[in-house]
């Protein structure tokens, strides 16, 4: 798998928030040594902006 860059070119949001929801959500999958993971050699932060892009996973921004 590799990055998603056709959903980063459609994307409308704040690329800041999605690269800190990416940059999170993969040292989660690293932390937990997900399963994905072994399916996709190991690449953690295409597996979590590809779930973020595909809303497979959600994020929101705390006040």
């Amino acid at each position: 798998m590799i990055f998603p860059l056709e959903e980063l070119v459609k994307f409308k949001g704040s690329i800041y928030e999605i690269t800190v929801a990416a940059s999170r959500r993969a040292f989660q999958l690293a932390k937990l040594k997900d399963s994905i993971l072994d399916d996709h050699d190991g690449k953690d932060v295409s597996v979590a902006a590809r779930q973020l892009f595909t809303g497979d996973v959600k994020y929101r921004i705390e006040q």
